[in-house]
């Protein structure tokens, strides 16, 4: 199996282009030769056979040849809005959810959140994360890399229009999260260790979010929405009402 690499430039059948730097080094680290072949995708859907033309030094070409309309994508798209948790959990967690098939991934400074970023620390993260989701893609499948948004504060964060609004919660007035599935696009709000404050759960109770559950176990900041994720975009679309 080719290996496959994520190159988000314009991409046409017979053209040669330049590798960008993480392609090309993922390339030379793999030591391929004129002549082997590679797949590219750059998040517009489906995937590219191409061949490597030239090894050099720091530049990698390769010629570009038919484009396979793939779609490995989860029928319903779920995009996570997370308090980011501590250490290197949010590493794992962008990965696994690009695996899972995230939509796209907003991180969240909140109350109780122990990692607190801005400036240009928060711009490098930010990177750092886009380039494990898009690793993650490589070595998934899939063909749409998640789009990692800035790191935002929670208390001036307004969710995008057009999504199902839902909040993973462990209040007894919350619904099992498979009794709330559907087919439109959703937005999961998960909170940090600790989970959201109380100020911060009636804010987005207040803001259209609903709450739901995934049971009485207390689940960790990096699982309760990993669950929450396989759960929506593994199963099968729920059928809708007769």
């Amino acid at each position: 199996m080719a290996p496959r690499l994520h190159c988000p430039v314009p991409l046409q059948e017979g053209a040669v282009i330049a590798l960008p730097e993480a392609a090309a080094r993922h390339v030379q680290v793999l030591r391929l030769q004129p002549g082997g072949a590679v797949t590219l995708f750059g998040g517009g859907g489906g995937e590219w056979d191409a061949q490597v033309e030239r090894m050099g030094r720091s530049e990698v070409l390769v010629r570009v040849g038919a484009h396979r309309d793939v779609d490995r994508e989860p029928a319903v798209q779920v995009h996570l809005a997370l308090g980011v948790p501590a250490n290197e959990r949010m590493d794992w967690l962008v990965e696994k959810a690009a695996e899972l098939g995230a939509a796209s991934i907003q991180p969240l400074v909140t109350e109780r959140s122990v990692l607190r970023l801005s400036g240009e620390r928060a711009v490098k993260k930010q990177a750092h994360w886009q380039a494990i989701a898009a690793a993650a893609c490589e070595q998934c499948g899939g063909n749409r890399v998640p789009r990692v948004h800035p790191i935002a504060e929670l208390a001036g964060w307004a969710p995008p229009a057009g999504l199902l609004l839902r909040m993973l919660s462990l209040a007894p007035e919350a619904r099992p999260l498979q009794a709330t599935r559907a087919g439109a696009p959703w937005l999961l709000l998960s909170g940090p260790e600790g989970g959201l404050s109380p100020r911060e759960q009636d804010r987005a109770l207040a803001g259209g979010f609903e709450p739901v559950t995934l049971g009485p176990r207390v689940l960790r900041a990096e699982t309760a929405p990993l669950a929450a994720l396989a759960a929506l975009t593994l199963a099968p679309p729920a059928a809708p009402p007769p």
